[in-house]
């Protein structure tokens, strides 16, 4: 499968040349044409990534369809990965998110691909790492819909900017929220179905107290896709955090990101050994910051192989200043 040599490339050929590219990089992510775009994706790559994770039927969809057509009012471009949990019986997947989101399918500034978490556990695919580095090259908002949360799924704190995380009405008290650990993952907590009423204020009031008692300072909203109750609130304090999130130096924020994509990736492949062996090959060959995450995977790989450590080398040309 042929993957195109530039980002500007890739443009050009469209939705169907975006899901050929992602396809590519699901069948042989480490491939040097498929390192090359992901290298100049990383340099250039200014989008927000945004993860919205939340048990099933918590409404996370309607409200991915609301914060879709809200931005691209506002002109924003978005892209959505929709992960979808695999069965243990066939290894299959759903990947039925895209038939409940009230989105216009024909519209160029808007993508949505679902994904199959397979074997992951974490609440992710092991595409999502690449593919949200690539799209936020491409558009100006990547939201990561996981398929669900706890103390397992907690992944999405690794690749996202920003994390949202939904529970509905009457889930569950303060103390089960600690106990999942969950708090310890969003930016912003969302209490859905509003319009329930006591149930949904209950269970913001809850929620406020779980963060107090945790010493965390998390914004709680409570809002209705139905009647739009809290939505503006919403879109508001995301617009907030996005300004916060670039207002800091995007060479740490890159650093930062790289690191947490790199002991990700080591650690679901070789545990806690491949973790002791990477920080060994850091010491020893360092990490170019030019280039993504995913080629220094290679390096490291290939090191663990038997080669002799070597820094990670661009493959259309040598190590980058």
């Amino acid at each position: 499968m042929t993957v195109p040599t530039s980002l500007a490339a890739l443009r050009r050929q469209g939705k169907g040349g975006l899901v050929r590219c992602l396809a590519a990089l699901e069948t042989d992510p480490l491939a040097d044409t498929v390192l090359d775009l992901l290298d100049e994706a990383w340099r250039v790559g200014e989008g927000v990534v945004i993860g919205l994770t939340g048990p099933p039927g918590v409404g996370k969809s309607s409200l991915l369809s609301v914060l879709a057509r809200a931005w691209r009012d506002r002109g924003s471009t978005l892209a959505v990965l929709a992960v979808d949990p695999s069965s243990r019986r066939t290894g299959g997947a759903l990947l039925g998110d895209r038939t409940r989101l009230a989105l216009d399918p024909g519209d160029p500034g808007l993508f949505v691909r679902s994904l199959a978490a397979r074997d992951r556990l974490g609440g992710l695919a092991d595409l999502c790492a690449p593919a949200t580095v690539l799209l936020a090259a491409l558009f100006d908002r990547v939201i990561v819909e996981t398929v669900g949360v706890g103390q397992s799924e907690s992944e999405i704190r690794d690749l996202a900017d920003l994390v949202l995380l939904a529970v509905q009405p009457a889930a569950g008290d303060g103390l089960q929220f600690m106990k999942a650990g969950i708090l310890e993952v969003p930016d912003l907590l969302l209490v859905t179905k509003a319009d329930l009423g006591e149930p949904a204020e209950r269970t913001r009031r809850e929620l406020e107290a779980a963060c107090l008692l945790r010493g965390e300072k998390v914004p709680v909203h409570a809002i209705s896709t139905v009647t739009r109750e809290g939505v503006e609130g919403l879109l508001r304090a995301l617009e907030e955090r996005i300004a916060s999130h670039r207002s800091r130096p995007r060479d740490t924020r890159r650093a930062e990101r790289s690191d947490a994509l790199l002991r990700a990736a080591v650690a679901g492949e070789f545990g806690r050994w491949g973790l002791r062996a990477l920080a060994r090959w850091r010491e020893e060959v360092g990490l170019d910051p030019a280039l993504s995450p995913f080629r220094h995977l290679r390096a490291f790989t290939e090191c663990l192989a038997g080669e002799r450590p070597r820094p990670p080398v661009a493959s259309t040309g040598g190590p980058r200043p």
